[in-house]
């Protein structure tokens, strides 16, 4: 429903996904090995199956990307014409004969008011991307560092921003080594990125020559073609996993330097592990203290990265080796004028939008935190233009509410992104003078209004009302709900649990309620693996999402299906996109027929049978009649047979 809770929602779709086509076994073994230091020689036969390759279709096709066309011209739109055979086909051919076609090259503006360069691959290839990055993320995770969150699964900004507030308030960290990395994805060394790969334990030779060949894949940009001798390119599926393997060496080099420190006489209490699954690591830092290390600790979000020390010199010492490290070891230059040494008592930390300090409060330093002013900056502009959209030009009466639920999705999604800042409130006042003098200018024309309107639009005003209607800011614009910009509380963003895992069966009892656990999960393993001749892979796909929004059961009888009487019913079978997930329904099969029938006695028996006398079970059933021109079944009519 809104920006911050759609991205929740895709996190616990992706889990259902691998439910839904039996991946979650495979991919918990792959992570339970890679755990356990195995090597993996034989992955391209776990990518190129047809349960992985239908996983992909349905990851990709939800993304907002997903109609954004490569070199060829195609979008998902046009592959979901395909049936689920031809697509499997298709896509298994590509994989074991892997020749990339060129990706196309698009610019996106930046804050900066700079251009970033995006690189599109072609539908099929970002199909073969995402199949195996489903393998190769579970072999991977095993191997990361704790303490990276970026284009991680279960992992975010704020479980980022809340460890960078626990070690500057909580643990004492006042000074922060600010690095960056210059022109990261451009640079990457293609060479020394396989051998880490291979260093995972992904030892796969048929897999390291589809990555090396996607590396290389050819560039399009303005009719010419080059081949790229470095880097990831950006917008790449499986690029931001590659991302993180490069840098998975720093954040243990990093770590070794004093968390991984190993120690000659190791407590037993050091590998006991806290309720959560972390190592309680007091006791090994208590006597790493009465050494001469430099006590660091890094907190990493893609390629922008920092390092927590508690003095000055601690924080010099480690730039300069950070910045030689990263040279030497990796091929990558730092960006001179935006690396430094922060110390927070004195000036604000950057990091993913944040800024913050710390304050003196009694004897306890705490921190204070705001968006930064570059934020501030983009984001006042967003919400001006989504203003001016709802403004219509002077004329209010004509406003459509999809403008009015476009621009409270945007303020909303700038409040729960930033509502970790701890001065959000003020900030917010700084994104509202521009929203307000399009306001007042509008509010001439008597369109918009302080009092609530008699009746609400629907149910996002509804939701926006009740959450907002406390707020003295709040405005109604022709019976539709106003957000007010300035009304956002804080609130504290929580570091991430050690215990949540997608890839283990404790880890996600923690993000939800298994499938399996379910009495139609068994039914919906088995509707998966089954095949439905003539049927798109659009509509196969459609067909699993309804089946798990019904929960088994028939939309018409309410009563659970067992898999031989499932059926996947249209309620428009001749609109031209007849496959989407709108216009189907999952009924019983006899039910598909009695939507269908003509012969009285027939529909008497089929009704009699089903038991659909109830209202309204009898009414939707007349109402899908009705669409296929279908005359309504009348019970005294039956009766009287």
């Amino acid at each position: 429903m809104l920006t911050m809770q759609r991205k929740d929602l895709l996190k616990r779709k992706s889990i259902r996904y691998a439910e839904y086509y039996n991946m979650v076994e495979i991919q918990d073994k792959l992570y339970a090995d890679s755990k356990d230091g195995k090597t993996f020689k034989n992955l391209i036969e776990i990518i190129s199956s047809e349960n992985n390759i239908k996983m992909a279709y349905r990851n990709l096709k939800t993304n907002s990307g997903s109609n954004t066309a490569g070199v060829d011209g195609l979008t998902f739109e046009d592959i979901d014409r395909l049936s689920e055979a031809e697509l499997v086909g298709k896509v298994k051919d590509k994989i074991q004969n892997y020749q990339p076609k060129a990706v196309r090259r698009v610019y996106i503006p930046k804050a900066n008011g700079k251009l970033r360069p995006l690189g599109i691959p072609t539908v099929i290839d970002r199909i073969v991307q995402q199949s195996v990055l489903q393998v190769m993320e579970p072999i991977c995770e095993a191997k990361f560092y704790d303490k990276s969150y970026g284009f991680r699964p279960n992992r975010s900004t704020k479980h980022a921003v809340a460890m960078c507030y626990k070690l500057a308030q909580h643990d004492g960290f006042h000074y922060v080594v600010d690095i960056d990395i210059k022109g990261f994805f451009d640079n990457v060394d293609h060479a020394k990125l396989l051998k880490q790969i291979w260093t995972l334990g992904i030892q796969d030779k048929n897999l390291l020559c589809l990555i090396s060949k996607m590396l290389k894949a050819p560039i399009e940009e303005k009719g010419k073609r080059t081949v790229p001798e470095k880097g990831t390119p950006q917008g790449g599926v499986l690029s931001p996993l590659l991302a993180n393997i490069v840098l998975n060496e720093l954040d243990w080099w990093v770590a070794s330097q004093w968390e991984e420190m190993p120690m000659r006489n190791p407590c037993p209490s050091d590998e006991i592990p806290n309720k959560n699954g972390s190592l309680n690591r007091g006791a090994k830092y208590t006597r790493l203290r009465k050494t001469r290390l430099k006590e660091c600790h890094l907190v990493r979000y893609a390629d922008d990265f920092k390092i927590f020390c508690k003095t000055y010199g601690d924080a010099i010492r480690f730039k300069h080796a950070t910045e030689q490290w990263l040279s030497e070891r990796l091929g990558l230059e730092i960006s001179e004028e935006k690396t430094k040494v922060c110390n927070l008592k004195k000036n604000y930390s950057e990091f993913l939008g944040i800024k913050f300090k710390l304050r003196q409060k009694g004897k306890r330093w705490v921190v204070k935190s705001h968006m930064t002013d570059k934020a501030i900056k983009t984001q006042r502009k967003v919400l001006a233009e989504a203003m001016t959209a709802v403004c219509k030009a002077h004329n209010l009466k004509i406003a459509q509410h999809n403008d009015v639920i476009a621009y409270n999705q945007k303020v909303v999604g700038v409040h729960e992104y930033y509502n970790m800042a701890t001065m959000i409130c003020s900030d917010m006042h700084k994104l509202f003078p521009p929203i307000y003098r399009k306001l007042r200018h509008a509010s001439s024309t008597n369109a918009i209004r302080k009092t609530p309107p008699p009746y609400l639009m629907g149910a996002m005003d509804e939701y926006f009302f009740q959450k907002y209607k406390d707020s003295a800011a709040v405005r109604y614009i022709n019976g539709m709900i106003i957000v007010p910009v300035g009304y956002c509380r804080t609130k504290p963003p929580m570091c991430h649990s050690p215990g949540v895992n997608r890839y283990t069966p404790e880890g996600r009892e923690a993000i939800h309620r298994m499938l399996s656990d379910e009495a139609y999960g068994e039914v919906l393993n088995e509707l998966s693996k089954a095949t439905f001749e003539g049927m798109s892979i659009k509509q196969y796909d459609n067909m699993l999402s309804r089946f798990v929004a019904a929960k088994g059961r028939c939309e018409i009888t309410k009563l659970p299906l067992e898999l031989e009487d499932v059926y996947c019913h249209k309620l428009h079978p001749m609109d031209e996109d007849a496959d989407r997930y709108s216009n189907l329904r999952i009924v019983h099969k006899d039910v598909e027929k009695l939507i269908y029938e003509e012969d009285l006695n027939e529909i008497k028996t089929l009704v009699e049978r089903l038991d659909v006398k109830q209202s309204a079970k009898l009414v939707k059933l007349n109402k899908w009649r009705e669409f296929i021109g279908k005359e309504p079944v009348n019970l005294p009519t039956l009766n009287r047979l």
